[in-house]
Formats: structure tokens, sequence, C-alpha cells
């Protein structure tokens, strides 16, 4: 029992032996640092995708002008004693990007929104209600109805994530599922994109370099996939278990061939 116990404690020193705290650490400091501090800060802003899916609420000073550019249903009925009501505030309906990048929006008709930021369509139909709108600029507000992302592999907790916000950078996907196991390759993070053709991109990111806050996919797209592959030690950890049980039989039956021979030669 005793060798089976010292087997076991040396196999665990050879995982862990394979986990430094140079592979575990992100943003490791080098000279690139300074120049991601130096550099003209750059404001990321989402655009807007094929099937992507947003509210555009419209309004002004005369509800009744704003309310033909605003696509609302009632919310459903409510009953308080033996009265019906409905709030007064009605739900907006979703617009869905079209495979034309397009959304079919009320009396301006087809307007193409793909590759669009939020502000841009937000000035875009400002300058477009104006024709309408007379006497005042009208407030025009757009927003996204959920900014989805995926994060699979050696992580805490994989899965589908949303957002309420478009701006969301790889370390908050991976600290919303539960950052990384120390199992997972800190240096080969996958990262799959797909475009508004359905061209899909895969890239491979370094997490322990910090010039990786100037990366073009540091802040994630609207169902961007990330991918941490297991290390090594994961792989070995994997085959433990089936690893160990052929170990220790091999390792017993050894010494009980020793002690017989042992015994034999001793008699």
């Amino acid at each position: 029992m005793n060798y089976r116990h010292l087997f076991a404690c040396l196999m665990a020193m050879i995982v862990m032996s394979a986990c430094t705290t140079k592979k575990i650490a992100y943003l490791q400091s080098d000279e690139d640092m300074q120049k991601a501090v130096s550099a003209v800060p750059t404001f990321y802003d989402a655009r807007f995708k094929v099937k992507d899916l947003l509210t555009i609420n419209v309004s002004c000073s005369q509800p009744e002008v704003a309310a033909p550019f605003n696509l609302t249903v009632s919310s459903p009925a409510a009953q308080v004693g033996p009265y019906n009501y409905t709030t007064s505030q009605p739900t907006l309906q979703v617009y869905q990007v079209d495979n034309s990048g397009s959304i079919a929006f009320p009396v301006l008709g087809k307007i193409r929104v793909e590759g669009m930021t939020k502000s841009e369509l937000e000035s875009y139909l400002v300058s477009r209600l104006a024709s309408y709108i007379k006497g005042e600029e009208p407030t025009v507000i757009v927003k996204w109805v959920e900014y989805k992302y995926s994060v699979l592999g050696e992580v805490g907790r994989p899965g589908q994530f949303t957002s309420m916000s478009s701006k969301v950078n790889i370390f908050e996907a991976l600290a919303q599922a539960g950052d990384m196991t120390i199992y997972g390759k800190r240096d080969n993070v996958k990262l799959i994109r797909e475009d508004g053709q359905g061209v899909r991109t895969t890239v491979t990111l370094d997490l322990t370099r910090d010039d990786i806050v100037n990366s073009p996919y540091y802040y994630l797209e609207q169902n961007d996939i990330v991918y941490v592959e297991p290390n090594k030690a994961r792989a070995r950890s994997s085959n433990v278990g089936s690893l160990t049980t052929v170990w220790l039989t091999v390792t017993s039956i050894l010494i009980s061939a020793a002690s017989l021979i042992t015994t034999i030669v001793l008699n």
C-alpha cells in the first residue's frame, strides 16, 4: 500500500511540475506595454452584422408625430380584481438584420445597416426623419437586443453568454466563463469569427503578451466563439486514471516477484 501511495504522489508531482507561473500569468510585462500606454487611445464600436437583433425608438415633443416610426406591440393585459388593464409603455418590436444587411423601417422602407455602428445608425435616421418631423430634431435611440458570444474549453463555466453592452473584451468574456483553469493554454487561445458573408476566420491569441490589448481581436464581435485549448498537463491527467491502474498493477507484480525471488534465494 505504501508503494501505491508513493507512486500516486510521484505522478501528481509530474503533472503539477508542468504548470509554471510563466505559463499561467496573463499580460506578462515587456516593452510592448510601454507602447500600449503611450499609444493614442482608440474607442471600439461594434458594427451591425447579418442576423443581429436591435430595437429603435424614435421620440419627439409630439408623440403622435413620432408614433408611425416606432414598431410597438401592446403589453399583455393584466387583471387586478375585476379590472383588466394594459401598461402605458408599449414594448418595442425587434428588428432583425436580413441576409442583405438591411432592416424594414416604418415609412422609410428598407435601410441598409450592416457595417454601421450604433451611433452611425442613430445619426443616419435623424437625418432621414428631418423631412417628416418638422421644427425639431427627433431623438433616436438604437439598442442591441442581445450581444452573444461563446466560451468553450478549459474554463470554469463554458457556455454561451449575452451582454447588454456591445463592448466586451476577451478578458471580460473569460471572466464571465469563470476564467481559465490552470490547464488552459494562455498562449494559444482560438477565436472563431464569422463575417456578414458567412466567411469564418480562426485566429490564435497569446494572452500572456501584454500587447494583446492592441489586437484587433481584443474586443469580441457578435457571435464570436472563444476556445481555450487544454495543455499537455491536462492531456496527461486525463489518462492518469487508466495509466495509474496499469502501473500499479505492474508495480505490484514486480514487487511480488522480487519478494518471491528474494525468499527463494535466501532459503
